[in-house]
C-alpha cells in the first residue's frame, strides 16, 4: 500500500481557495523575515546577492505554477506533514533564538513539504530546483567564511604575484599583502574570490537549469568548471587592480575602477561559462530537454 491517492483536482474556488491560504501563511512568515535580512545583512557585501536569488526563486516558481494547479492531487500526505513540520519547527527555533540561517533554510522544507502535502511527489519534482535554490539565500556562518577567505586570499594573492613577476613586474609578497613598485595592496577578504564563487555558482546552475541539457557528461563537466571559472576569474580581477594601481596610481586602483573591475569580471566569468556550454554542446551534440 502506498501513501498516494489518485484522485482529480477539485474545482474552481477550492483550488483558490487552496492555495490562497498557503500563499497567507508563507507571507505570514517570511515578510518579516526577509525584512529584517533587506535591513540587515543584506546590506553586506557578501549578502548582495540574496534579493536577486528570492526573485529568481520567486519567479521560478511563477513560471511553474500550472504544475500545482492543473495537476492531478496524488498527495503524499505523511511524507509531506513530515517535511512540512520539521520546516516549522526550524523556522521557529530561528525566530525564536535569532538564527537567521535556520529562518531562510527552513523555506526549503516547508515548500518541499507544501508540495508533497498538497499534489505529491510529481509537484516536488516540478519544483525541486527552485526548492535547493534557496540555499544561495542562506547568510553563511564568520567561522565558514573565515575558514575558507583565508585560503583562497593566501592562493589569490601567491599566483598574482607569480603571474606578474613572470612578467617582468616589480612584484613581492608578504602574505596577502603585495607590494609592486611603490605601492602596496592588501587583498582583503572582498577580494578572496568567495562571493565570486558563490554568485558565480548561482549563475551557473540556473542558466544550466533553464537550459535542460540531456547530456549527463555535458552537465558533469559544466557544474565542475563553475568554481575553477570564478578563481581564475578573480585572480584576473587581483591582477588587473595591481597593474592599474601600478600604472595610474593608488587612487585610481581603489576608487570607481576597484568596484568595477569586479561586477565586470564576473560578467566575463559568466560569459566563459556560456561559451563553454555552447562548445560542448558541439562536441557532445546535446540539446536541450523538451
Amino acid at each position: 500500500m502506498g501513501e498516494a491517492i489518485d484522485t482529480k483536482p477539485p474545482a474552481g474556488n477550492f483550488i483558490e481557495l487552496d492555495w490562497f491560504a498557503v500563499l497567507l501563511g508563507l507571507l505570514v512568515l517570511y515578510v518579516p523575515t526577509f525584512y529584517n535580512a533587506a535591513t540587515s545583512y543584506w546590506q553586506y557585501d557578501e549578502n548582495t546577492h540574496g534579493p536577486i536569488i528570492l526573485a529568481v526563486i520567486l519567479w521560478l516558481v511563477w513560471i511553474r505554477r500550472t504544475a500545482l494547479i492543473t495537476s492531478s492531487m496524488r498527495p503524499a500526505t505523511v511524507s509531506g506533514f513530515t517535511v512540512l513540520v520539521f520546516g516549522l519547527l526550524l523556522y521557529v527555533l530561528g525566530r525564536s533564538q535569532e538564527i537567521a540561517l535556520f529562518e531562510i533554510a527552513a523555506l526549503a522544507p516547508i515548500l518541499a513539504g507544501i508540495a508533497l502535502a498538497m499534489r505529491g511527489w510529481s509537484a516536488l519534482r516540478a519544483f525541486w530546483f527552485p526548492i535547493l535554490f534557496v540555499a544561495f539565500m542562506l547568510p553563511l556562518p564568520g567561522l565558514f567564511v573565515d575558514s575558507l577567505t583565508g585560503p583562497l586570499k593566501q592562493q589569490v594573492s601567491a599566483i598574482s604575484e607569480q603571474l606578474l613577476y613572470v612578467a617582468d613586474y616589480p612584484i613581492a609578497r608578504d602574505g596577502v599583502m603585495l607590494t609592486i613598485g611603490r605601492y602596496q595592496l592588501l587583498v582583503a577578504d572582498a577580494c578572496s574570490g568567495l562571493h565570486t564563487m558563490i554568485s558565480l555558482s548561482a549563475l551557473g546552475l540556473l542558466f544550466m537549469y533553464l537550459m535542460g541539457r540531456a547530456s549527463v557528461l555535458h552537465n558533469a563537466i559544466m557544474f565542475a568548471s563553475i568554481l575553477p571559472i570564478a578563481f581564475c576569474a578573480n585572480i584576473v580581477r587581483v591582477i588587473v587592480l595591481l597593474l592599474i594601481t601600478y600604472h595610474f596610481g593608488d587612487a585610481a586602483g581603489q576608487g570607481f575602477l576597484h568596484g568595477a573591475a569586479g561586477i565586470t569580471l564576473l560578467l566575463v566569468a559568466l560569459v566563459v561559462l556560456l561559451l563553454l556550454d555552447f562548445i560542448l554542446a558541439r562536441v557532445t551534440g546535446s540539446g536541450s530537454r523538451g
